[in-house]
């Protein structure tokens, strides 16, 4: 296996708001800022992610890569995915061992349409999209589950929301939302600070193999385990209340005594099912960033997480660190990477 590093990270400013702006002119500024860091006008290779639903238009991501610069020819891919997937498919094309470098970014308006609506169309097409469930009810459905079960309390809920919003403050890249309020509820027992805003935004991050991540980047955050799985598609055969297929990716990828934990949790209850999953302690620090209940922009919040875990191996604050993403309903699919500032750690 080739060591592989995440050498740069970028994000744009979140909004809440549609800000008037294409998704290529929300993309155009990560891609300049990563290029002037790295000093790379060309890459091995890139791969975005975005949806084509939030965009309302097919093969909408061609359009961004004008950001990229695709003239002279590039090798170039695209999953209807988070970033974090075309990360994976990054590091596989690295692994091959034809190219040194790959740029991967991730981007959706989430703002511009009814994004509870547009994420149903990811459902079964027979027997769960036409009963028009959203993805918040289906989140509540399994926080209750989870709930008597464990027996949390809404509570402690409301203690997750608290610490990711007030870590989000000091993140200048977050939404700076207010301490959790109120008892109104959106989907019971989900409260509206129990859900991740609607956030429009990008990220990108630059991958780069052996000598040449040292080149880019003075401490490189080397990927030492990755890994993917997925829940069954139907939410009556899986048990709601753990996640399996975190757990799995999580073992393969090595979680076991990360100092930091990004974790792609959209509603307060993901944040504690993960924890669990993961084998994470009171010792791991979890989401410094805000995580995505602070900013959620979709198809790029779980490449934020990685970028965010590999942010603290970069500054030194942090040796070893996990970033998660999810997509699907109920944390159906599950993908973890653990960084390490050392190559052989891990």
């Amino acid at each position: 296996m080739r060591d592989v590093a995440v050498v740069a990270f970028a994000q744009g400013r979140h909004s809440a708001e549609d800000q008037g702006i294409a998704e290529t002119e929300m993309v155009l500024p990560v891609i300049t800022e990563l290029k002037e860091r790295t000093g790379l006008s060309r890459f091995g290779f890139t791969c975005s992610g975005s949806c084509d639903y939030l965009q309302g238009a097919p093969f909408a991501f061609v359009s961004a890569l004008d950001t990229v610069g695709a003239w002279p020819p590039i090798s170039e891919s695209h999953v209807e995915m988070d970033g974090a997937w075309a990360l994976y498919e990054a590091w596989v094309k690295l692994q091959i061992g034809q190219i040194d470098t790959a740029l991967v970014y991730g981007f959706g308006k989430s703002s511009q349409g009814d994004l509870r609506a547009i994420m149903t169309q990811q459902l079964d097409p027979y027997t769960l999209a036409p009963l028009g469930v959203d993805q918040v009810s289906m989140a509540a459905m399994q926080a209750r589950a989870y709930m008597e079960k464990a027996g949390v309390k809404e509570d402690d809920l409301r203690a997750v929301a608290a610490r990711s919003r007030a870590s989000g403050r000091d993140n200048p890249f977050a939404l700076h939302l207010p301490d959790p309020e109120g008892d109104d509820y959106d989907v019971a027992p989900l409260h509206p600070y129990d859900v991740a805003p609607i956030t429009d935004g990008a990220a990108a991050i630059v991958l780069a193999a052996g000598d040449k991540a040292r080149e880019l980047c003075e401490r490189p955050a080397w990927i030492t385990g990755i890994d993917h799985r997925t829940e069954p598609h139907a939410l009556g055969v899986r048990d709601l209340t753990r996640s399996e297929a975190a757990r799995i990716a999580g073992e393969k990828a090595g979680a076991a005594g990360v100092e930091v934990a990004e974790l792609h949790a959209q509603f307060s209850h993901e944040e504690l099912i993960l924890r669990e999953a993961l084998g994470l302690g009171d010792g791991v620090t979890v989401n410094p960033s805000g995580g995505a209940l602070s900013a959620n922009p979709v198809m790029a919040a779980g490449l934020i997480r990685i970028g965010e875990a590999a942010s603290r191996i970069h500054d030194g604050t942090a040796s070893r660190a996990l970033g998660h993403a999810a997509s699907g309903p109920c944390l159906q699919q599950n993908l973890v990477c653990v960084m390490s500032g050392e190559k052989n750690n891990g």
